[in-house]
């Protein structure tokens, strides 16, 4: 039995003539009425009761058909089910994020409207560092990470920097920079010499902590690599134990506000924390490519939100001429 034989059945169920039912099939009446007798054949059990007018069914035909009925149904709902896997509607999807990807209003933005907007996405998140994250991205155990810099570029993984934010310097609340500077105060970078620095990354790594650390020896500016550590959010933690000072994410300001001062630092590109979006290549269909749209998305309209925000530069005033002046 074939499911093709379902539906003929069905379509001479419901026609109550064999003929209609052709018809509306698109096959010849001999062909049809031959497979229905096939398939009586095959279960052993007459399906309908044929009479000039038509057919009818017989008690095991009635039988039959509600069977027919739940199985073409059950086919038709798995078809509409893989129509939307394969549109990127439905599915599982895997999504890391780094604790200072987290702090940015954009990640916890994208993975609320995935739940809105995509009932049938099933989410499973995961916390971890950048490195682990990228190496979970390369091998398939995540589709997606949010992350900051990249710390590497394993072959097949695309890192899409959806938006940026500057860094600020994270100070103990009573460090001597805190003081010196105030909170509306940008603290030159000369300022950073011979302090005791805690850095987010693996030893000799590049990424956001590395950016800095170049860029300082760029200036000829030495500091003390006090600790490194796996988290942003045990940075501040150990800033906020005084054990040292650190640069931090703007989004991140806020954490410990009683124990950790922030302060701006001088406008460089290597003093900027993106939001990276972490994804295999060749993800072109599916739950990834409809996450990945949504995140360039949001990401745009808080690109432009931002920019909407930022106060516009008052133009300088004409100088006035003065009386007899030409």
């Amino acid at each position: 039995m074939e499911l093709r034989h379902l539906r003929y059945f069905a379509a001479v169920a419901e026609a109550g003539h064999i003929t209609r039912a052709a018809h509306q099939l698109g096959i010849q009446q001999p062909p049809l009425s031959q497979q229905i007798r096939a398939l009586e054949t095959g279960l052993g059990v007459v399906l309908f009761t044929r009479h000039p007018k038509g057919v009818t069914l017989t008690a095991a035909g009635t039988q039959f058909l509600a069977e027919a009925r739940r199985i073409l149904d059950g086919v038709a709902a798995m078809q509409a089910r893989m129509a939307r896997v394969a549109a990127g509607l439905r599915g599982l999807l895997a999504v890391g994020f780094s604790s200072s990807a987290a702090a940015h209003a954009l990640t916890p933005r994208v993975l609320r409207a995935c739940r809105r907007d995509y009932p049938d996405i099933e989410l499973r998140i995961a916390e971890n560092n950048a490195a682990e994250l990228t190496e979970a991205v390369a091998s398939g155990s995540l589709d997606c990470a949010f992350l900051r810099v990249p710390v590497s570029h394993p072959a097949g993984v695309t890192f899409e920097a959806l938006m940026s934010e500057p860094v600020v310097l994270a100070l103990p609340i009573d460090h001597a920079l805190a003081e010196a500077y105030g909170a509306d105060a940008v603290v030159p970078l000369q300022a950073l010499q011979g302090q005791p620095m805690i850095l987010v990354r693996r030893h000799g790594a590049p990424g956001l902590y590395g950016n800095l650390l170049a860029l300082l020896e760029r200036r000829g500016i030495a500091v003390r690599v006090q600790a490194e550590v796996d988290r942003m959010m045990t940075n501040i933690n150990l800033v906020a134990a005084g054990a040292g000072i650190s640069v931090v994410p703007a989004s991140m300001q806020g954490a410990h506000a009683h124990s950790v001062a922030f302060r701006r630092l001088p406008a460089d590109a290597s003093l900027q924390a993106p939001i990276t979006l972490a994804f295999r290549e060749g993800e072109g269909w599916g739950v990834v490519a409809t996450f990945v749209a949504l995140a360039r998305r949001i990401a745009a309209q808080e690109r432009a939100q931002t920019a909407a925000r930022r106060p516009v530069p008052k133009a300088p005033k004409a100088n006035k001429t003065r009386k007899g002046q030409a």
